[in-house]
């Protein structure tokens, strides 16, 4: 996790920090449902790369947005879920689930 002075001063710029990109929306929106796999996770996200989801997934471990568990298996499964942290936004997802909803009926009685 970041430092509070390697935080910007602004609650929003900070916020945009942590999930400003659009595969971390995508990712927190999945792992809402549930835990998810790597391989679930790229095949769900159409476009992703590997290595823009795993930098994403790294990041958002580092961040304490989500956890990562890895199984004792052969051959090892490791899980993507939210942490305590992470459920914390699934209020600002909603809300952008609903404003998206929202402007796509705007636009259908257009």
């Amino acid at each position: 996790m970041k430092t509070k002075d390697e935080m910007p001063a602004c609650p929003v710029a900070t916020t945009v920090s942590l999930i400003g990109s659009k595969w971390k929306l995508l990712i927190l929106r999945n792992l809402m449902a549930r835990p998810w796999r790597f391989n679930e996770l790229r095949k769900d996200l159409d476009g992703i790369s590997q290595k823009v989801l795993t930098d994403s997934l790294r990041s958002m471990e580092e961040d304490g947005l989500i956890t990562r568990t890895v199984y004792a298996e052969v051959p090892p499964r490791v899980e993507y879920a939210l942490s305590e942290l992470g459920e914390s936004m699934r209020p600002i997802i909603k809300s952008m689930e609903e404003f998206g909803n929202a402007y796509k009926k705007n636009l259908a009685s257009e």
